[in-house]
């Protein structure tokens, strides 16, 4: 049969390269609707590095990495120079059809920077699905699922506080919160865990996150309080290079243990797993370096019969989010839930941000991302 006019058309537009012709490295700071506060780190305000990428053909493609100092070691001014310095010349009058091949030389290029090497992937992947036609979902062989399950994070400094928000967001159809720890005295925190519990009811999801805020003895305290609290997993209690305390943590914890800061790679996942230190593993785009590795470690993750939590950074636009949101909806288990962080932002950089209802949110089904820059909500924010 022969082929459409239209579909002639697409298909030679898909053969022809796509040139990049510019790259621009913007960083951003946008406003929280309130400070975030976890173990070591107080956030007041976001600090993301855009990336926008745009080819010969007047095609715009963007991606986005939050700075990280505490998890990746990347800085907004560090990220920003890494990516005009060291990738940008890397991609800049190459095809962005050879996403994969980029994405290595980038990843070779320099030593860790893996939220630059993320910021500049995920334009590039933008701007491929943007010029074919289909979504990020579809680049990465499509979507197992059409909606996710975000989580709310309850991060207050009083345990009525906690339990006041939890209130309000189960009457907007939340069904999955955590817990910051690793902040007040383990037995504090485990008291506050049980009465969220108690209000919340059994069928709720919650986990608890301390951002390596715990020593070994405090972690395993707070596991050992906590037992009734049914808690889905604990995510990073002791620091990130402490592989064999997690593992004995692991042995002892009526929790199941989530590495987060401990996982900067494929290789450390499948390190923890193999010393039995975590049963499952938060994957950030921002400490993988990209989309295309975060989804071969999603797969990684699964082979290993590792529960997968994929999650944003506090606290990413919805460009990040539309990422995450589109890469859970590919991946082969998504069991200990997603977060995606724009909706604690006071101002978003889409033109229509990224929408939570009922506790659930829709991959978008847009080209590329599936969201819209504005770019004035950019000129607006930039920092630098």
């Amino acid at each position: 049969m022969a082929l459409t006019a239209a579909a002639s058309a697409a298909t030679r537009a898909a053969a022809a390269p796509l040139a990049i012709a510019r790259v621009d490295a913007i960083p951003v700071a946008l406003p929280l609707k309130k400070p975030v506060v976890m173990a070591g780190e107080r956030i007041e305000r976001s600090q993301s590095l855009l990336v926008r990428i745009e080819a010969a053909n007047g095609l715009v493609g963007w991606g986005e990495a939050s700075a990280a100092p505490l998890m990746t070691g990347d800085t907004l001014p560090g990220m920003a120079a890494a990516v005009a310095d060291h990738l940008a010349p890397l991609v800049r009058g190459q095809d962005a059809l050879d996403r994969a091949k980029l994405a290595a030389r980038c990843a070779g290029a320099l030593l860790h920077n893996t939220g630059a090497k993320c910021a500049l992937d995920m334009a590039i992947n933008d701007l491929v699905g943007r010029h074919l036609g289909v979504s990020l979902c579809d680049l990465f062989g499509g979507a197992l699922r059409d909606e996710v399950q975000p989580m709310f994070l309850l991060g207050n400094s009083r345990v009525e506080d906690d339990v006041a928000e939890a209130s309000g967001k189960l009457k907007e159809g939340w069904t999955f919160f955590k817990l910051k720890i690793g902040i007040k005295a383990p037995a504090q925190e485990a008291e506050a865990a049980l009465a969220v519990r108690r209000h919340l009811g059994e069928e709720i999801a919650l986990c608890a996150d301390a951002n390596m805020g715990m020593k070994f003895a405090e972690a395993r305290q707070f596991a050992e309080r906590a037992r009734e609290a049914d808690l889905l997993f604990m995510e990073q209690p002791l620091l990130a290079e402490d592989f064999e305390g997690m593992a004995a943590l692991a042995r002892e914890s009526p929790i199941p243990q989530c590495g987060d800061e401990s996982i900067a790679s494929i290789a450390s996942i499948i390190a923890l797993q193999r010393l039995g230190a975590i049963q499952g593993a938060n994957i950030k785009t921002i400490k993988l370096g990209g989309i295309g590795v975060t989804a071969r470690a999603m797969s990684v993750c699964a082979g290993l019969g590792l529960n997968i939590n994929l999650a944003c950074k506090v606290a990413e636009s919805s460009l990040g989010a539309s990422a995450i949101v589109q890469l859970g909806c590919v991946a082969p288990n998504l069991n200990w839930g997603l977060s995606i962080t724009n909706h604690y932002l006071a101002e978003d950089l889409a033109v229509t941000p990224l929408r939570i209802e009922r506790g659930r949110v829709a991959r978008p089904r847009g080209p590329g991302l599936g969201v819209e820059v504005s770019e004035e909500q950019v000129r607006r924010f930039r920092v630098g």
